[in-house]
């Protein structure tokens, strides 16, 4: 069983049979809390994220909505490592799970819980990688599918959309623009809005990617995580795994929590800006423009946990220009044969810049998120 509690105020919902969005009292993001404490004995051999079911927030007897996510490798780039400057790096590829993004996670979650639930649909506005995955699980669960994009989204990305079966809107400007209509559609329709953070259950899918960085490096964490960042929620619940895994006692009590940075593109900075002015939250950015879709969202939801997830970790923030995001994708898929997309491109210079600026020490061992498949942007 679980419980729901809110990421700011005192609210908590006692469980998970209702539909659950925003908290009611403050408008703020609504977060899981498992009720009792897993083993790490009940983690299975399954090679998905439903190793971790002990974990996550379903009941026993439910039928997740699933199809195979999880458990991507991670791989140790030893040549890339010295050439970004860094003592021992490591790449999580995220590009070869279901619908070829880390988004597969969470709308898995989601999906999985709207129809426990009853829902008539589900919609969501998408950068790209989260319109697919919605498309996808929607059409696994059998349920009806709504996806609002920027008409800017990459054809390929677009094409999965439609391929999947759902209603795809295209609209003029930006994931904001997506976002109200969203809204709008969802209060007409009753169809379940599934955007980044605005239910509870896409951060729980999200946050396995934490167990299996640990299970991976042989239950340790590295010095420095590094996440291409749009919305935040794959910081967030990596955040989240890191803190319940020392919790629950799945990792050695002195285990030292690794540096949570965030990777933006110069042109859509909105946390890296808010990061540095120290603020609480994001000021949405004006006129966003970069390649990377994913990061291209300007005023983010997730933007109050994301940034005290960087302080709380003593993390940072860093915004790579269009050149050295191109740099950084022809780098990582070159020199490792990953199918790197722009976002993990940016992430890898990110490195790069904060080794430079003295920023990230040298001697770091440290684990880069590669968050979708190259293959999405080419066409």
């Amino acid at each position: 069983m679980w419980s729901l509690h809110c990421s700011v105020c005192a609210y908590t919902q006692p469980d998970g049979t209702k539909l659950a969005s925003l908290c009611p009292d403050c408008g703020q993001p609504l977060l899981v809390q498992i009720a009792a404490a897993p083993s790490r004995d009940t983690i299975t051999g399954e090679a998905s994220l439903w190793r971790y079911r002990a974990a996550l927030p379903i009941r026993a007897g439910e039928m997740p909505v699933t199809l195979g996510e999880g458990m991507t490798p991670l791989t140790e780039l030893p040549h890339l490592a010295a050439e970004v400057g860094v003592r021992r790096l490591w790449v999580k590829d995220e590009g070869i799970n279901p619908t070829a993004s880390f988004k597969a996670r969470g709308l898995m979650m989601a999906v999985t819980r709207a129809k426990m639930l009853g829902l008539p649909g589900v919609c969501v506005p998408t950068a790209g990688n989260a319109g697919i995955a919605l498309a996808a699980y929607a059409a696994a669960a059998g349920m009806p599918c709504r996806v609002y994009a920027p008409e800017t989204t990459p054809p390929p990305i677009l094409g999965s959309i439609r391929a999947f079966g759902a209603d795809l809107q295209l609209l003029p400007g930006h994931i904001g623009d997506a976002g109200k209509a969203t809204l709008a559609f969802a209060r007409e329709s009753g169809f379940f809005n599934v955007a980044t953070v605005r239910e509870p259950y896409r951060v729980e899918g999200m946050k396995t990617m934490g167990y299996e960085v640990a299970e991976q490096l042989g239950w340790r964490l590295p010095d420095a995580i590094i996440y291409p960042t749009g919305g935040g929620e794959g910081t967030i619940g990596i955040w989240k795994a890191i803190n319940e895994m020392l919790a629950w006692g799945w990792l050695p009590a002195n285990t030292k929590r690794p540096r949570m940075i965030i990777a933006q593109a110069a042109g859509c900075a909105p946390l890296v800006r808010a990061f540095r002015e120290g603020a609480e939250k994001a000021t949405p950015w004006e006129d966003p423009v970069t390649y990377a879709s994913g990061l291209r969202v300007p005023g983010p939801l997730g933007d109050r946990l994301t940034l005290r997830t960087l302080r709380e970790s003593g993390g940072d923030a860093e915004s790579v220009t269009e050149e050295r995001i191109t740099h950084g994708t022809f780098a990582l898929a070159s020199r490792s044969g990953i199918d790197a997309a722009p976002e993990g491109g940016a992430a890898l210079e990110a490195v790069r810049q904060l080794v430079a600026a003295g920023r990230l020490a040298a001697d770091a061992e440290v684990v880069v998120f590669n968050t979708g498949s190259g293959a999405s942007y080419r066409w």
